[in-house]
Protein backbone atom coordinates (compact mmCIF):
# COMPACT_ATOMS: atom_id res chain seq x y z
CA UNK A 1 0.00 0.00 0.00
CA UNK A 2 1.49 3.76 -0.19
CA UNK A 3 2.48 5.40 2.47
CA UNK A 4 2.62 8.88 2.48
CA UNK A 5 5.65 10.70 4.41
CA UNK A 6 5.24 14.78 3.65
CA UNK A 7 6.84 17.56 5.77
CA UNK A 8 4.19 19.84 6.71
CA UNK A 9 4.64 22.91 9.26
CA UNK A 10 0.91 24.25 10.04
CA UNK A 11 -0.83 21.71 12.38
CA UNK A 12 -4.40 20.75 11.78
CA UNK A 13 -6.84 20.73 14.89
CA UNK A 14 -5.50 16.77 15.23
CA UNK A 15 -1.83 17.36 15.47
CA UNK A 16 -0.12 19.05 18.49
CA UNK A 17 2.05 22.17 17.58
CA UNK A 18 5.88 21.68 17.36
CA UNK A 19 8.05 20.55 15.52
CA UNK A 20 6.40 19.40 11.23
CA UNK A 21 5.69 15.98 11.76
CA UNK A 22 5.90 13.38 8.75
CA UNK A 23 2.16 12.59 8.13
CA UNK A 24 1.06 9.09 7.40
CA UNK A 25 -0.87 6.11 8.32
CA UNK A 26 1.22 6.30 11.76
CA UNK A 27 0.18 9.51 12.91
CA UNK A 28 -3.29 8.72 12.95
CA UNK A 29 -3.04 5.54 14.51
CA UNK A 30 -0.88 7.41 17.28
CA UNK A 31 -3.75 9.64 17.37
CA UNK A 32 -6.34 7.00 18.02
CA UNK A 33 -4.14 5.14 20.86
CA UNK A 34 -4.52 8.57 22.37
CA UNK A 35 -8.15 9.15 21.72
CA UNK A 36 -8.95 5.76 23.46
CA UNK A 37 -7.62 6.05 26.53
CA UNK A 38 -9.70 9.06 27.18
CA UNK A 39 -13.54 8.42 27.60
CA UNK A 40 -15.74 8.88 24.90
CA UNK A 41 -17.44 12.08 24.70
CA UNK A 42 -20.63 12.45 22.34
CA UNK A 43 -20.50 15.91 19.99
CA UNK A 44 -22.93 18.19 20.93
CA UNK A 45 -24.18 20.92 19.45
CA UNK A 46 -22.49 20.39 15.98
CA UNK A 47 -26.14 20.57 13.98
CA UNK A 48 -28.46 22.74 15.26
CA UNK A 49 -31.76 20.92 16.55
CA UNK A 50 -34.08 22.29 13.73
CA UNK A 51 -31.58 21.27 10.76
CA UNK A 52 -32.01 17.54 11.63
CA UNK A 53 -35.86 17.84 11.27
CA UNK A 54 -35.86 18.53 8.05
CA UNK A 55 -37.80 16.62 5.53
CA UNK A 56 -35.33 13.96 3.19
CA UNK A 57 -37.04 16.63 0.41
CA UNK A 58 -35.70 19.25 1.91
CA UNK A 59 -32.37 17.65 2.21
CA UNK A 60 -32.16 16.45 -0.72
CA UNK A 61 -32.59 19.97 -2.58
CA UNK A 62 -29.65 21.27 -0.73
CA UNK A 63 -26.33 20.46 -3.36
CA UNK A 64 -23.29 21.00 -3.22
CA UNK A 65 -22.22 23.59 -5.72
CA UNK A 66 -19.53 21.89 -8.55
CA UNK A 67 -17.76 24.77 -9.36
CA UNK A 68 -16.83 24.71 -5.63
CA UNK A 69 -14.92 21.21 -6.02
CA UNK A 70 -11.83 21.43 -3.98
CA UNK A 71 -9.36 20.89 -6.75
CA UNK A 72 -11.15 21.81 -9.65
CA UNK A 73 -8.75 24.21 -11.02
CA UNK A 74 -5.91 22.38 -10.71
CA UNK A 75 -4.71 19.33 -12.99
CA UNK A 76 -5.15 16.24 -10.85
CA UNK A 77 -7.06 13.56 -11.59
CA UNK A 78 -9.47 13.64 -8.94
CA UNK A 79 -11.82 16.45 -7.30
CA UNK A 80 -14.10 16.67 -3.85
CA UNK A 81 -17.36 17.67 -3.37
CA UNK A 82 -19.36 17.76 0.26
CA UNK A 83 -22.42 16.90 1.90
CA UNK A 84 -24.10 19.77 3.93
CA UNK A 85 -25.22 18.08 7.65
CA UNK A 86 -29.16 17.73 8.58
CA UNK A 87 -32.18 14.90 8.29
CA UNK A 88 -30.29 11.55 9.45
CA UNK A 89 -27.22 13.44 9.03
CA UNK A 90 -26.54 15.05 12.97
CA UNK A 91 -22.82 14.96 13.04
CA UNK A 92 -19.86 16.77 11.09
CA UNK A 93 -16.79 15.80 10.34
CA UNK A 94 -13.22 17.39 10.28
CA UNK A 95 -12.48 17.32 6.85
CA UNK A 96 -8.38 18.83 5.98
CA UNK A 97 -6.38 18.39 2.77
CA UNK A 98 -2.73 16.55 3.23
CA UNK A 99 -0.15 18.40 0.11
CA UNK A 100 2.87 19.50 -0.64
CA UNK A 101 2.94 22.41 1.44
CA UNK A 102 1.17 21.12 4.54
CA UNK A 103 -1.92 20.12 6.34
CA UNK A 104 -5.14 22.31 5.66
CA UNK A 105 -8.11 22.04 7.58
CA UNK A 106 -11.03 22.62 5.11
CA UNK A 107 -13.01 25.64 5.95
CA UNK A 108 -17.38 24.96 5.47
CA UNK A 109 -19.36 28.07 4.57
CA UNK A 110 -22.79 28.08 3.09
CA UNK A 111 -22.08 29.74 0.09
CA UNK A 112 -20.55 26.30 -1.59
CA UNK A 113 -24.25 25.49 -1.88
CA UNK A 114 -27.04 25.39 -3.37
CA UNK A 115 -30.58 25.14 -1.41
CA UNK A 116 -32.88 25.32 -4.15
CA UNK A 117 -36.43 26.23 -3.05
CA UNK A 118 -35.56 25.29 0.39
CA UNK A 119 -35.86 28.81 2.46
CA UNK A 120 -33.47 28.49 5.48
CA UNK A 121 -30.05 29.14 3.70
CA UNK A 122 -29.88 32.43 6.17
CA UNK A 123 -30.53 30.53 9.14
CA UNK A 124 -27.35 27.63 8.31
CA UNK A 125 -24.18 28.54 10.47
CA UNK A 126 -21.24 29.85 8.70
CA UNK A 127 -19.06 27.77 10.42
CA UNK A 128 -21.23 24.63 10.60
CA UNK A 129 -18.80 21.68 8.95
CA UNK A 130 -19.61 18.88 6.34
CA UNK A 131 -21.25 16.27 6.72
CA UNK A 132 -19.17 14.08 4.60
CA UNK A 133 -17.77 13.77 1.25
CA UNK A 134 -17.74 11.84 -2.05
CA UNK A 135 -14.66 11.64 -4.86
CA UNK A 136 -15.01 12.33 -8.66
CA UNK A 137 -12.31 11.17 -11.38
CA UNK A 138 -13.09 10.97 -15.15
CA UNK A 139 -13.06 7.31 -15.35
CA UNK A 140 -16.42 7.04 -17.17
CA UNK A 141 -15.56 9.17 -19.75
CA UNK A 142 -12.29 10.88 -20.38
CA UNK A 143 -13.82 14.39 -19.53
CA UNK A 144 -16.43 14.39 -16.81
CA UNK A 145 -15.93 13.66 -13.46
CA UNK A 146 -18.32 11.18 -12.56
CA UNK A 147 -18.86 10.20 -8.54
CA UNK A 148 -16.21 6.85 -7.25
CA UNK A 149 -17.04 6.69 -3.53
CA UNK A 150 -19.05 8.56 -1.35
CA UNK A 151 -18.00 8.27 2.68
CA UNK A 152 -21.65 9.87 4.75
CA UNK A 153 -23.11 8.99 7.65
CA UNK A 154 -21.24 6.70 10.86
CA UNK A 155 -18.60 5.28 8.95
CA UNK A 156 -20.30 4.22 5.67
CA UNK A 157 -18.55 4.02 2.87
CA UNK A 158 -19.52 2.97 -0.64
CA UNK A 159 -18.32 2.93 -4.47
CA UNK A 160 -19.06 1.87 -7.70
CA UNK A 161 -16.78 0.49 -10.63
CA UNK A 162 -16.90 1.98 -14.17
CA UNK A 163 -20.54 0.93 -15.74
CA UNK A 164 -22.57 0.74 -12.09
CA UNK A 165 -24.95 2.83 -10.06
CA UNK A 166 -24.67 3.57 -6.62
CA UNK A 167 -26.07 0.26 -4.08
CA UNK A 168 -24.85 -1.39 -0.95
CA UNK A 169 -22.84 0.31 1.59
CA UNK A 170 -19.50 -0.86 3.35
CA UNK A 171 -18.39 0.25 7.17
CA UNK A 172 -15.44 0.53 8.96
CA UNK A 173 -16.31 -1.97 11.47
CA UNK A 174 -19.56 -3.68 13.10
CA UNK A 175 -20.03 -3.95 17.27
CA UNK A 176 -22.32 -6.47 18.52
CA UNK A 177 -24.64 -6.76 15.34
CA UNK A 178 -27.60 -8.54 15.76
CA UNK A 179 -26.75 -9.02 19.61
CA UNK A 180 -29.80 -8.36 22.26
CA UNK A 181 -27.75 -5.56 24.12
CA UNK A 182 -28.16 -3.15 20.89
CA UNK A 183 -26.10 -2.27 18.11
CA UNK A 184 -23.11 -0.13 18.30
CA UNK A 185 -22.10 2.68 15.34
CA UNK A 186 -18.70 3.66 15.30
CA UNK A 187 -18.06 6.86 13.26
CA UNK A 188 -15.48 8.68 11.51
CA UNK A 189 -14.93 11.85 12.98
CA UNK A 190 -11.99 13.40 11.22
CA UNK A 191 -10.49 12.77 7.17
CA UNK A 192 -7.45 13.89 5.66
CA UNK A 193 -7.18 13.84 1.75
CA UNK A 194 -4.01 13.51 0.38
CA UNK A 195 -3.83 15.59 -2.95
CA UNK A 196 -2.98 13.71 -6.16
CA UNK A 197 -0.16 13.74 -8.34
CA UNK A 198 -1.01 14.75 -11.79
CA UNK A 199 -1.01 11.54 -13.39
CA UNK A 200 -1.94 9.90 -9.87
CA UNK A 201 -4.20 6.59 -10.45
CA UNK A 202 -5.23 6.58 -7.19
CA UNK A 203 -6.51 8.44 -4.51
CA UNK A 204 -5.46 8.51 -0.52
CA UNK A 205 -7.59 9.09 2.35
CA UNK A 206 -7.09 8.73 6.10
CA UNK A 207 -9.79 8.44 8.73
CA UNK A 208 -9.97 8.68 12.44
CA UNK A 209 -12.95 6.52 13.79
CA UNK A 210 -14.60 6.81 17.38
CA UNK A 211 -17.46 5.29 19.29
CA UNK A 212 -17.94 4.48 22.72
CA UNK A 213 -16.15 1.14 22.58
CA UNK A 214 -13.06 2.31 20.58
CA UNK A 215 -11.26 4.13 18.24
CA UNK A 216 -9.51 2.95 14.80
CA UNK A 217 -7.30 4.56 12.46
CA UNK A 218 -7.88 3.55 8.54
CA UNK A 219 -6.48 4.24 5.50
CA UNK A 220 -8.39 4.12 2.03
CA UNK A 221 -6.66 4.03 -1.58
CA UNK A 222 -8.75 4.87 -4.14
CA UNK A 223 -8.48 3.47 -7.72
CA UNK A 224 -11.09 3.81 -10.15
CA UNK A 225 -11.85 1.86 -12.95
CA UNK A 226 -13.78 -0.86 -14.67
CA UNK A 227 -13.97 -2.44 -11.41
CA UNK A 228 -12.98 0.62 -8.62
CA UNK A 229 -10.52 -1.22 -6.23
CA UNK A 230 -10.26 0.20 -2.58
CA UNK A 231 -7.27 -0.88 -0.29
CA UNK A 232 -8.61 -0.77 3.41
CA UNK A 233 -5.70 -1.04 6.35
CA UNK A 234 -7.26 -0.50 9.75
CA UNK A 235 -6.05 0.18 13.19
CA UNK A 236 -8.03 -0.51 16.07
CA UNK A 237 -7.78 0.53 19.80
CA UNK A 238 -10.66 -0.74 22.30
CA UNK A 239 -11.71 1.34 25.36
CA UNK A 240 -13.80 -1.68 26.51
CA UNK A 241 -14.11 -5.44 25.74
CA UNK A 242 -16.55 -5.83 22.81
CA UNK A 243 -18.61 -9.03 22.81
CA UNK A 244 -18.33 -8.89 19.00
CA UNK A 245 -16.65 -7.09 16.66
CA UNK A 246 -17.12 -7.04 12.96
CA UNK A 247 -13.97 -6.42 10.23
CA UNK A 248 -15.16 -5.36 6.86
CA UNK A 249 -18.79 -5.06 7.32
CA UNK A 250 -21.42 -4.70 4.32
CA UNK A 251 -24.58 -3.84 4.51
CA UNK A 252 -27.38 -4.32 1.87
CA UNK A 253 -30.91 -4.83 0.82
CA UNK A 254 -33.14 -7.85 0.10
CA UNK A 255 -37.01 -7.48 0.07
CA UNK A 256 -37.64 -10.07 -2.61
CA UNK A 257 -36.07 -12.24 -4.98
CA UNK A 258 -36.91 -15.57 -7.22
CA UNK A 259 -36.77 -17.82 -4.27
CA UNK A 260 -39.01 -15.50 -1.99
CA UNK A 261 -43.01 -16.11 -1.55
CA UNK A 262 -44.39 -12.88 -1.69
CA UNK A 263 -47.53 -11.46 -0.16
CA UNK A 264 -48.07 -8.24 -1.29
CA UNK A 265 -48.53 -7.07 -5.02
CA UNK A 266 -45.62 -5.13 -6.57
CA UNK A 267 -45.63 -4.82 -10.49
CA UNK A 268 -41.57 -5.56 -10.23
CA UNK A 269 -40.48 -9.11 -10.29
CA UNK A 270 -37.69 -8.85 -8.09
CA UNK A 271 -36.24 -6.01 -6.00
CA UNK A 272 -32.43 -6.04 -3.97
CA UNK A 273 -29.56 -4.70 -4.40
CA UNK A 274 -27.96 -8.40 -3.80
CA UNK A 275 -28.84 -11.50 -3.94
CA UNK A 276 -26.75 -13.77 -2.70
CA UNK A 277 -23.30 -14.10 -0.19
CA UNK A 278 -20.04 -15.76 -1.95
CA UNK A 279 -17.24 -17.48 0.24
CA UNK A 280 -14.03 -18.38 -0.97
CA UNK A 281 -12.62 -20.89 1.94
CA UNK A 282 -8.91 -21.38 2.39
CA UNK A 283 -9.50 -25.11 1.22
CA UNK A 284 -10.44 -23.85 -1.90
CA UNK A 285 -14.05 -24.35 -1.70
CA UNK A 286 -16.22 -21.34 -2.80
CA UNK A 287 -19.65 -21.29 -1.06
CA UNK A 288 -23.18 -19.59 -2.49
CA UNK A 289 -25.80 -18.13 -0.51
CA UNK A 290 -28.71 -16.48 -1.78
CA UNK A 291 -30.05 -13.68 0.31
CA UNK A 292 -33.53 -13.91 1.35
CA UNK A 293 -36.22 -11.72 3.55
CA UNK A 294 -37.11 -14.02 6.29
CA UNK A 295 -39.85 -13.95 8.73
CA UNK A 296 -37.77 -13.66 11.65
CA UNK A 297 -33.83 -12.52 12.42
CA UNK A 298 -31.13 -15.36 10.84
CA UNK A 299 -27.94 -14.78 11.96
CA UNK A 300 -25.89 -17.73 10.47
CA UNK A 301 -22.20 -18.14 10.58
CA UNK A 302 -18.97 -19.79 8.54
CA UNK A 303 -16.48 -21.03 10.65
CA UNK A 304 -12.98 -20.90 8.87
CA UNK A 305 -9.78 -20.15 8.52
CA UNK A 306 -7.68 -17.39 7.15
CA UNK A 307 -10.61 -17.11 4.33
CA UNK A 308 -9.23 -16.45 0.72
CA UNK A 309 -12.01 -13.59 -0.29
CA UNK A 310 -16.08 -13.04 0.62
CA UNK A 311 -18.59 -11.08 -0.47
CA UNK A 312 -21.89 -9.45 -1.09
CA UNK A 313 -23.14 -9.94 -5.02
CA UNK A 314 -26.12 -9.07 -7.64
CA UNK A 315 -25.11 -11.64 -9.93
CA UNK A 316 -28.77 -11.65 -11.73
CA UNK A 317 -28.25 -8.34 -13.85
CA UNK A 318 -31.04 -9.61 -16.37
CA UNK A 319 -33.29 -5.92 -16.70
CA UNK A 320 -36.30 -7.95 -17.63
CA UNK A 321 -35.99 -9.38 -13.61
CA UNK A 322 -36.65 -6.09 -11.91
CA UNK A 323 -38.38 -4.18 -14.54
CA UNK A 324 -37.52 -0.76 -12.29
CA UNK A 325 -36.42 1.81 -14.77
CA UNK A 326 -35.59 4.19 -11.35
CA UNK A 327 -33.58 2.57 -9.48
CA UNK A 328 -31.76 -0.05 -11.90
CA UNK A 329 -30.95 -2.51 -9.71
CA UNK A 330 -29.38 -4.58 -12.97
CA UNK A 331 -26.70 -2.33 -12.45
CA UNK A 332 -26.01 -2.39 -9.16
CA UNK A 333 -22.63 -3.62 -7.99
CA UNK A 334 -21.17 -6.26 -5.96
CA UNK A 335 -18.54 -6.44 -3.63
CA UNK A 336 -15.54 -9.02 -3.18
CA UNK A 337 -13.25 -8.65 -0.07
CA UNK A 338 -9.73 -10.09 -0.27
CA UNK A 339 -8.33 -10.49 3.53
CA UNK A 340 -4.46 -9.57 2.92
CA UNK A 341 -2.18 -10.77 5.72
CA UNK A 342 -3.12 -13.56 8.05
CA UNK A 343 -6.86 -13.39 9.86
CA UNK A 344 -6.31 -16.67 11.54
CA UNK A 345 -9.32 -18.34 12.34
CA UNK A 346 -12.87 -16.68 12.42
CA UNK A 347 -16.12 -16.91 10.86
CA UNK A 348 -17.95 -15.18 8.09
CA UNK A 349 -21.58 -13.79 9.64
CA UNK A 350 -24.56 -13.29 7.73
CA UNK A 351 -27.44 -11.33 9.29
CA UNK A 352 -30.63 -11.45 7.78
CA UNK A 353 -33.40 -8.59 8.94
CA UNK A 354 -37.03 -9.18 7.94
CA UNK A 355 -38.04 -5.95 6.07
CA UNK A 356 -41.99 -5.14 4.90
CA UNK A 357 -40.35 -2.09 2.23
CA UNK A 358 -37.09 -1.88 -0.01
CA UNK A 359 -36.10 1.44 1.90
CA UNK A 360 -34.28 -0.60 4.68
CA UNK A 361 -30.68 -2.12 4.49
CA UNK A 362 -32.05 -5.38 5.93
CA UNK A 363 -28.79 -7.44 4.88
CA UNK A 364 -24.95 -7.71 6.94
CA UNK A 365 -22.47 -9.61 6.19
CA UNK A 366 -18.66 -9.41 8.19
CA UNK A 367 -15.76 -11.30 9.32
CA UNK A 368 -15.76 -12.06 12.91
CA UNK A 369 -12.15 -13.16 14.59
CA UNK A 370 -11.92 -15.78 16.83
CA UNK A 371 -9.35 -13.40 19.32
CA UNK A 372 -11.40 -10.03 19.62
CA UNK A 373 -8.75 -7.93 20.72
CA UNK A 374 -8.43 -6.41 23.83
CA UNK A 375 -7.76 -2.43 25.60
CA UNK A 376 -4.52 -1.82 25.33
CA UNK A 377 -3.41 -3.80 22.57
CA UNK A 378 -3.60 -2.89 18.69
CA UNK A 379 -6.05 -4.55 16.43
CA UNK A 380 -4.77 -4.57 12.83
CA UNK A 381 -6.15 -5.93 9.18
CA UNK A 382 -5.97 -4.88 5.41
CA UNK A 383 -7.47 -6.08 2.74
CA UNK A 384 -8.87 -4.84 -0.60
CA UNK A 385 -12.06 -4.12 -1.96
CA UNK A 386 -13.44 -4.50 -5.91
CA UNK A 387 -16.58 -2.89 -6.66
CA UNK A 388 -17.87 -4.34 -9.89
CA UNK A 389 -20.92 -5.95 -11.55
CA UNK A 390 -19.80 -9.13 -13.60
CA UNK A 391 -16.58 -11.12 -12.90
CA UNK A 392 -16.10 -14.17 -15.16
CA UNK A 393 -12.99 -15.23 -12.64
CA UNK A 394 -14.89 -16.39 -9.84
CA UNK A 395 -15.75 -19.05 -8.85
CA UNK A 396 -13.46 -20.43 -11.70
CA UNK A 397 -15.99 -23.58 -11.94
CA UNK A 398 -20.11 -23.45 -12.12
CA UNK A 399 -22.16 -21.38 -9.85
CA UNK A 400 -25.47 -20.75 -9.23
CA UNK A 401 -27.65 -17.52 -11.37
CA UNK A 402 -31.36 -18.80 -9.99
CA UNK A 403 -33.00 -20.37 -7.00
CA UNK A 404 -36.39 -21.27 -7.18
CA UNK A 405 -38.50 -22.77 -4.63
CA UNK A 406 -42.25 -24.15 -3.62
CA UNK A 407 -44.03 -26.72 -1.37
CA UNK A 408 -43.45 -29.36 -4.63
CA UNK A 409 -46.23 -32.33 -5.39
CA UNK A 410 -45.54 -33.98 -2.19
CA UNK A 411 -47.83 -32.93 1.03
CA UNK A 412 -45.56 -31.27 3.69
CA UNK A 413 -42.35 -31.14 1.12
CA UNK A 414 -40.16 -28.26 0.03
CA UNK A 415 -38.80 -28.09 -3.51
CA UNK A 416 -36.34 -26.52 -4.61
CA UNK A 417 -34.84 -25.84 -8.38
CA UNK A 418 -31.24 -24.40 -8.44
CA UNK A 419 -29.62 -23.18 -11.87
CA UNK A 420 -25.92 -23.70 -12.42
CA UNK A 421 -24.07 -21.78 -15.15
CA UNK A 422 -20.61 -21.81 -16.21
CA UNK A 423 -18.07 -22.07 -19.41
CA UNK A 424 -17.17 -25.49 -18.51
CA UNK A 425 -21.12 -26.70 -17.65
CA UNK A 426 -22.38 -25.22 -20.79
CA UNK A 427 -19.62 -27.26 -23.17
CA UNK A 428 -20.80 -30.64 -21.50
CA UNK A 429 -23.48 -32.40 -23.74
CA UNK A 430 -27.02 -33.08 -22.99
CA UNK A 431 -26.43 -36.74 -22.28
CA UNK A 432 -23.32 -35.93 -19.83
CA UNK A 433 -24.47 -38.16 -16.35
CA UNK A 434 -24.00 -35.44 -13.66
CA UNK A 435 -25.23 -36.02 -9.92
CA UNK A 436 -26.38 -33.47 -7.90
CA UNK A 437 -24.76 -33.78 -4.29
CA UNK A 438 -27.37 -32.58 -1.68
CA UNK A 439 -26.84 -32.64 2.11
CA UNK A 440 -28.59 -32.10 4.94
CA UNK A 441 -26.48 -30.03 7.01
CA UNK A 442 -28.57 -30.32 9.79
CA UNK A 443 -28.47 -34.06 10.29
CA UNK A 444 -31.14 -36.52 9.13
CA UNK A 445 -33.57 -36.13 12.55
CA UNK A 446 -34.67 -32.38 11.23
CA UNK A 447 -35.75 -33.43 7.31
CA UNK A 448 -35.54 -36.13 4.91
CA UNK A 449 -33.96 -35.91 1.34
CA UNK A 450 -36.28 -37.29 -1.57
CA UNK A 451 -35.99 -37.40 -5.10
CA UNK A 452 -33.45 -35.14 -6.43
CA UNK A 453 -32.33 -35.61 -10.05
CA UNK A 454 -30.10 -33.18 -13.09
CA UNK A 455 -30.67 -32.00 -16.48
CA UNK A 456 -29.57 -29.73 -18.96
CA UNK A 457 -31.01 -26.64 -19.70
CA UNK A 458 -31.47 -26.23 -23.10
CA UNK A 459 -33.01 -22.79 -22.79
CA UNK A 460 -29.34 -21.42 -20.99
CA UNK A 461 -27.03 -23.98 -21.79
CA UNK A 462 -26.39 -24.41 -17.87
CA UNK A 463 -27.66 -27.69 -15.71
CA UNK A 464 -30.52 -27.82 -13.14
CA UNK A 465 -30.98 -29.07 -10.04
CA UNK A 466 -33.89 -30.39 -8.56
CA UNK A 467 -34.98 -31.54 -5.47
CA UNK A 468 -37.57 -32.38 -2.30
CA UNK A 469 -36.66 -31.67 1.48
CA UNK A 470 -39.49 -32.96 4.35
CA UNK A 471 -38.27 -31.11 7.47
CA UNK A 472 -39.15 -33.47 10.28
CA UNK A 473 -38.98 -30.56 13.05
CA UNK A 474 -39.77 -26.72 13.04
CA UNK A 475 -36.17 -25.47 13.35
CA UNK A 476 -34.16 -24.44 10.91
CA UNK A 477 -32.87 -26.21 7.91
CA UNK A 478 -29.40 -26.01 6.51
CA UNK A 479 -29.10 -27.65 2.76
CA UNK A 480 -26.19 -27.84 0.90
CA UNK A 481 -25.36 -28.75 -2.81
CA UNK A 482 -23.34 -28.89 -5.88
CA UNK A 483 -23.05 -30.69 -9.10
CA UNK A 484 -20.21 -33.59 -9.55
CA UNK A 485 -18.92 -35.68 -12.13
CA UNK A 486 -17.61 -38.95 -11.69
CA UNK A 487 -16.18 -37.83 -8.15
CA UNK A 488 -15.30 -34.48 -9.38
CA UNK A 489 -17.12 -31.11 -8.10
CA UNK A 490 -17.66 -28.93 -11.01
CA UNK A 491 -19.32 -26.22 -9.53
CA UNK A 492 -19.68 -23.78 -6.14
CA UNK A 493 -21.22 -25.10 -3.42
CA UNK A 494 -25.04 -23.97 -3.36
CA UNK A 495 -25.82 -23.21 0.30
CA UNK A 496 -29.40 -22.48 1.95
CA UNK A 497 -31.22 -22.64 5.71
CA UNK A 498 -34.89 -23.54 4.87
CA UNK A 499 -37.37 -22.05 8.08
CA UNK A 500 -40.28 -24.75 7.90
Amino acid sequence: MMEIALVVSPPTTALAAGPAPQFGFREVATQAEKLAKQSFQEPKGQVPDWLTKISYDQWRQVRFRPDQALWRDERVPFQVQFFHPGLYYNRVVAINVVDAKGIHPLAFSPSQFDYGHDDFASRVPQNLGYAGFRLHAPFKTPKYYDEVIVFLGASYFRAVGKDEVFGLSARATSINTAETSGEEFPYFREFWLVKPAPKAKEMTVYALLDSPSLTGAYHFTVQPGDQTVVNVEGELFLRQPVKKLGIAPLTSMFFYGENTARQFEDFRPEVHDSDGMLINFNTGEWLWRPLDNPRTLSVSGFGTAKPKGFGLLQRDRNFDHYQDLETRPDLRPGVWQVPRGDWGEGRVELVEIPTKSDTNDNIVMYWVPEKQGKPGEPFMFAYTMYWYGDDSTGPPGGHVVATRQDHGPTEGTYRFVIDFAGKQLEALPADTVLRGVVTVASGPDTAELLDQHVVKNVVTGGWRLTFQVRPKQKNAVELRAFLDKGGEALTETWSYALLP
